[in-house]
C-alpha cells in the first residue's frame, strides 16, 4: 500500500511541480484556474482508473482498459504514446531538477551546455539503478517522495500567512483572452498530476491490487492537487509576476523572501531532490509500460525481454538514449525553455490514454453490464464523460504545432505496430 502510494505521489510530486509556477507566471492569477480546472479533471481521471483496476487489474494499465474495449490498435496507440511522453517527460524532469542546483552552482545557469550535461548525468545514473533492479529503485522512490513533498506541504500552510494580494493583479497579464489562458494553463497544470494512473501500470508487482490500486491512485491525486494549488497560491503570493516568469527556482525565491537566504538554498535542495526522486519513478515506468504491449505482440518482441535481474534493461536504455537525443538537441532553449516544451510535448502525447480510457469504461459498461455495470454505474458513466471531456480540453490548449508534433510521433509509431503484428502473424517454421 505504501510503496504504491509512493510510487503515485512521487510520479506527480516531482522538481517539474517546483517549476510550473514559473510557466504560470506569464500568465496571472487567471492560472489558478487552469489549476483548479486541472485538480477537477485529474480527480475525475483517478476515479476511472480506480473503478476500472479494481474490476480488471491488468499490467499495462491504461493500454490494457482501451484494448479491452477498443482492440489491437487503440491500446497500442495508447501504449505507444504513453512511453514516447515518459522519456520525453523525462527530459522535463531532468531540466528541472537542473534548474534547482542552480543557487548551488549558478554556472548552470550560465551555460546551456552544462545544464544539459547535469541533466543527462541524472537520467542515466538512475537509469543504472533501474537496470540493477525494481526493489532497490522503489526503496529509492519511497524515501525521496516524503522529503520532497514536505517542503510543498509547508508552502501549503505555513506560506499562505506571507500572502501579498497585490501579486495577483492585474488578474490576466498576458494579453490573451480569459478561456485560452485556462486552456493553455489546463495544459500547463497536468504536467504536475500526470501520473496519477501510475499504480496501475506495474500491477503484477501489487499486492491485493484490487483493493490497493483504487485506493492509492483516488488519494494519492486528491492529496497532491490540494497541495499543488495551495503552494502555487503561496508562490504567486510572495513573488510579482514577473518575477516569478522569469525565475528559475521559484519556491527557492519565495523561501529566500519570506526567511531568508539559507531558506531559500534548504527549498532548493528540496526541490532538487524532488527532481532526482520523481525521475526516478519515471525512469521506472519506462521500463515498465511496454511490457504489456511487448507480450501481447503488439510492441516488438525485445521490449518484452528481461535482464538476469529481473528488469527490463534494452527498453531502459533505448528510452534513456531518446530522452538523452532530445535534450541535446533542445538545450539551446535554456532551463525553462526546454522544460516547458518538454512538458507540453509529453502532455500531448500521453493525452491519448487519458481519453481512450474513460471512453472504454463507457463501452465496457454498455456491453458488459453483468461485469462492468453493478452499483455506481450511472455515476461511473457520468464521471468518465467528464474526464474524458477535460482531456480533450487540455489538448485543445497545448497549441497547433504541438499537437502536430504528437501525430508525428503517433505515426512514428505505425510501423513498429505492423511490423510487430506481422511477426505474430507470422507462422512458425517448421
Amino acid at each position: 500500500m505504501w510503496t504504491c502510494l509512493a510510487l503515485v505521489i512521487g510520479n506527480m510530486v516531482g522538481a517539474g511541480a517546483y517549476l510550473v509556477p514559473s510557466a504560470l507566471g506569464a500568465y496571472g492569477a487567471i492560472s489558478l484556474i487552469g489549476w483548479l480546472v486541472t485538480a477537477c479533471g485529474a480527480v475525475c481521471l483517478a476515479a476511472v482508473f480506480a473503478r476500472m483496476a479494481r474490476i480488471m487489474p491488468a499490467e499495462g494499465g491504461p493500454y490494457a482498459y482501451t484494448r479491452e474495449a477498443f482492440g489491437d490498435f487503440p491500446a497500442f496507440l495508447v501504449a505507444w504514446g504513453y512511453w514516447v511522453s515518459v522519456w520525453i517527460g523525462n527530459a522535463a524532469i531532468a531540466t528541472a531538477f537542473t534548474s534547482y542546483l542552480t543557487p548551488f552552482f549558478p554556472t548552470i545557469e550560465q551555460s546551456p551546455l552544462v545544464m544539459a550535461s547535469v541533466a543527462l548525468a541524472a537520467v542515466w545514473l538512475l537509469t543504472a539503478l533501474n537496470v540493477w533492479g525494481l526493489r532497490e529503485a522503489a526503496i529509492v522512490h519511497a524515501v525521496t517522495t516524503v522529503l520532497k513533498v514536505l517542503p510543498l506541504i509547508v508552502f501549503a500552510t505555513v506560506g499562505l500567512f506571507w500572502l501579498d494580494t497585490a501579486h495577483f493583479t492585474p488578474f490576466n497579464t498576458s494579453g490573451q483572452s480569459h478561456l485560452s489562458v485556462v486552456m493553455i494553463t489546463a495544459v500547463l497544470t497536468l504536467w504536475g498530476l500526470m501520473g496519477l494512473e501510475s499504480a496501475t501500470i506495474p500491477v503484477d508487482e501489487v499486492e491485493d491490487a484490487g483493493r490497493t490500486i483504487p485506493l492509492v491512485t483516488v488519494w494519492g491525486t486528491v492529496a497532491t492537487a490540494v497541495i499543488y494549488v495551495a503552494s502555487t497560491v503561496a508562490v504567486m503570493g510572495v513573488l510579482p509576476m514577473n518575477e516569478l516568469a522569469a525565475s528559475a527556482a521559484p519556491f527557492a525565491d519565495a523561501a529566500a523572501a519570506m526567511w531568508g537566504h539559507g531558506a531559500g538554498r534548504l527549498v532548493a535542495a528540496g526541490a532538487a531532490l524532488a527532481g532526482f526522486g520523481v525521475l526516478n519513478g519515471w525512469v521506472l515506468m519506462q521500463g515498465q509500460m511496454p511490457l504489456a504491449p511487448a507480450r501481447d505482440g503488439l510492441f516488438p518482441e525485445s521490449f518484452s525481454r528481461l535482464n538476469a535481474r529481473g528488469t527490463p534493461a534494452f527498453t531502459l536504455l533505448l528510452s534513456s538514449s531518446l530522452c538523452t537525443a532530445l535534450v541535446l538537441a533542445n538545450y539551446t532553449r535554456g532551463l525553462v525553455g526546454l522544460f516547458t516544451f518538454a512538458l507540453v510535448l509529453a502532455t500531448v502525447t500521453v493525452l491519448l490514454s487519458y481519453i481512450l480510457t474513460p471512453l472504454a469504461q463507457i463501452v465496457l459498461i454498455a456491453r458488459d453490464p453483468e461485469r462492468w455495470g453493478g452499483q455506481g454505474a450511472r455515476l461511473a458513466v457520468v464521471v468518465s464523460a467528464l474526464a474524458a471531456a477535460y482531456s480533450v480540453f487540455a489538448v485543445a490548449g497545448a497549441g497547433m504545432r504541438e499537437i502536430g508534433m504528437g501525430v508525428l510521433l503517433f505515426a512514428l509509431g505505425v510501423p513498429f505496430y505492423l511490423w510487430s503484428t506481422r511477426a505474430r502473424a507470422a507462422p512458425e517454421p517448421r
